[in-house]
């Protein structure tokens, strides 16, 4: 398996992927694919990355840029994340997941935010400390991994395409 960019022609695949891995999940809205595609066409998808194996892609993650009011620096979201169904719980969405992280603090970010379980995601080392807020969301689901900066407090905002149809 390689982890690699996204290129154009992924763009098909990445979209029904995420349909297709978000569809059974109880938070999944139906809107994730083409939240993918709203970031690329608002110029917000800063980083695409496709887990492939044998020119076939089998998990994908996406970065975009989001604010913290009281944070300096530059943060990013993570999410949304995918992989296939037949190969999740196989470390697939971490590896993505690391990989986009390391790119990210290699290009000097602060860190990085994402709403979601902490089960899942703080054994990748994201941590929620009750600092940061998403509107009415419990603090416990918004997470962050600092990168090169402080710990961030404040409320979080992430780019248009996610921010219309987050909670």
């Amino acid at each position: 398996m390689q982890i690699r960019p996204e290129t154009a022609s992924d763009t098909r695949t990445i979209r029904e992927l995420t349909e297709v891995a978000f569809a059974p999940m109880p938070y999944g809205d139906g809107t994730e694919g083409a939240c993918i595609d709203r970031l690329r066409i608002d110029g917000d998808l800063t980083l695409s990355l496709v887990a492939d194996e044998a020119g076939e892609i089998i998990g994908h993650v996406a970065f975009s840029p989001a604010q913290i009011s009281k944070a300096t620096g530059d943060w990013y979201g993570l999410g949304p994340i995918s992989v296939r169904a037949d190969r999740q719980k196989q470390g697939i969405g971490t590896m993505l997941a690391q990989a986009g992280l390391k790119q990210l603090k290699t290009r000097g970010a602060a860190g990085c935010v994402l709403i979601g379980r902490p089960a899942v995601y703080g054994p990748m080392g994201f941590v929620s400390d009750g600092n940061l807020t998403h509107g009415k969301l419990d603090t416990a689901l918004v997470q962050y991994i600092g990168l090169n900066g402080t710990p961030p407090k404040g409320e979080v905002t992430f780019a248009p395409a996610l921010q219309e149809t987050s909670p």
